[in-house]
């Protein structure tokens, strides 16, 4: 037998081989599953009526303090008050020594009646004389020196009446009384002190408390914008203007201020304007000199457009803008101007209409033209309500998915 194999036998393997491949390679590969279009959470813009609020730095303060200083000189007799507590106006506060004041008013006191004495005397003389002269009884000259010497004593009456008063004056102003109500501090001396009219230092300092005032700054750019938006009346002015506090460890101070008045300069050195309200102090919870918070309503926006934060993105240029899912389902790009953040959403002043439906949710997934299936999210419910500012609550309605 030869060998080699023959051509026959060679080549019917390979033939079967190519055989099955061209088989194979003539049936129709499955069809692919259609890739449906990814989904977004949105936000549809609606306007709404919103209070603007703005949060401001400031201090509390006294809204009366008056410093106890003695008016007159002398030796503190008592101290007639419970430091820390709280005295009324008119009340007595210390007592000097007396005894050298009632001397001087008694020493007045009988000025005052010699100098009414002279005075009787000199009516009587002047009366006479005055019936005298009408019969040629006595001289013309005579009769005018009465008339004179009547006045003198009349004048030294009242010299000797005001020496009695401000006698009087003084030795009440050895009872030193509170000239306001409110709370009194510490006491600087004690009982065996010399104290002198008008010193330097205060013998107490008396405070009213309640209410209380708050003095809080506010930029000059930030009220001149708000003048303008008053002005043009993209914000209605709030009459009231009332006021609330944030305490210096976050809680929110229960009772409610009002807005008194507003600097009419801005302090150079800051660039601030000063604004100053009244608050309530019924429990004696906040003290002259603490930190605060104020929030401050300061208009309504009657027809606000707010949208979360999230679905605002901002270029390096700084420029704002959201992604939002077009009448034909697809998404487009806007350009916005955005105003004031209230809570964790902005305010869109341009750029967006009412109905439009702003993606805040899935935006890695997307770019401009692509179609994409749109669902509801609480997202834009929880962020309405943290506004905190007093504004009607935000709820976003029901979404048709977008085909």
């Amino acid at each position: 037998m030869n060998k080699f194999l023959s051509p026959t036998r060679a080549t019917g393997p390979l033939v079967i081989a190519l055989l099955t491949l061209l088989t194979a390679c003539g049936k129709s590969a499955p069809p692919t599953a259609a890739v449906a279009p990814p989904q977004v959470g949105v936000y549809q813009v609606e306007p709404q009526r919103q209070t603007i609020t703005t949060e401001l730095p400031g201090r509390t303060g006294a809204r009366l303090i008056a410093e106890i200083r003695p008016q007159v000189g002398g030796i503190v007799q008592r101290r007639l008050f419970e430091e820390g507590a709280q005295v009324k106006a008119g009340q007595v506060l210390y007592q000097l020594d007396p005894a050298s004041f009632q001397a001087a008013h008694a020493s007045a006191q009988a000025g005052v009646a010699k100098a009414e004495a002279t005075v009787g005397a000199a009516r009587v003389t002047a009366q006479r004389n005055a019936e005298l002269v009408k019969i040629d009884a006595i001289s013309r000259q005579l009769n005018d020196d009465s008339q004179a010497q009547l006045q003198l004593a009349q004048a030294d009456l009242a010299v000797a009446r005001a020496a009695m008063d401000a006698s009087r004056i003084n030795l009440d102003r050895t009872r030193i009384v509170a000239p306001i109500s409110g709370r009194i501090a510490l006491s600087s001396v004690t009982a065996g002190a010399l104290v002198t009219a008008n010193q330097v230092m205060a013998l107490t300092t008396v405070q009213q408390l309640d209410p209380l005032v708050v003095d809080v700054l506010q930029s000059s750019g930030e009220l001149l914008r708000l003048k303008q938006e008053l002005a043009s009346g993209t914000l209605k002015r709030n009459s009231e203007a009332p006021i609330r506090l944030l305490l210096e460890d976050g809680s929110a101070y229960p009772h409610v201020g009002q807005l008194q008045f507003s600097s009419v300069s801005v302090n150079p050195s800051t660039g601030a304007v000063t604004l100053r309200a009244l608050i309530p102090n019924p429990d004696g919870l906040l003290m002259p000199g603490m930190y605060v918070r104020a929030l401050l309503e300061t208009g309504v926006a009657e027809n606000a457009l707010l949208v979360p934060q999230r679905g605002i993105t901002r270029t390096p240029t700084g420029e704002a803008s959201a992604l939002i899912v077009g009448a034909d389902g697809k998404v487009e790009r806007r350009t916005l101007k955005v105003g004031r953040a209230i809570a964790d959403r902005w305010q869109v002043t341009e750029g967006l209409q009412a109905g439009e439906q702003v993606i805040i949710e899935g935006l890695q997934n997307v770019k401009v033209g692509t179609l994409v299936q749109v669902k509801a999210t609480p997202v834009a419910a929880a962020a309405a309500s943290g506004s905190g500012s007093g504004a009607a609550a935000i709820t976003a309605p029901a979404l048709a998915a977008a085909r």
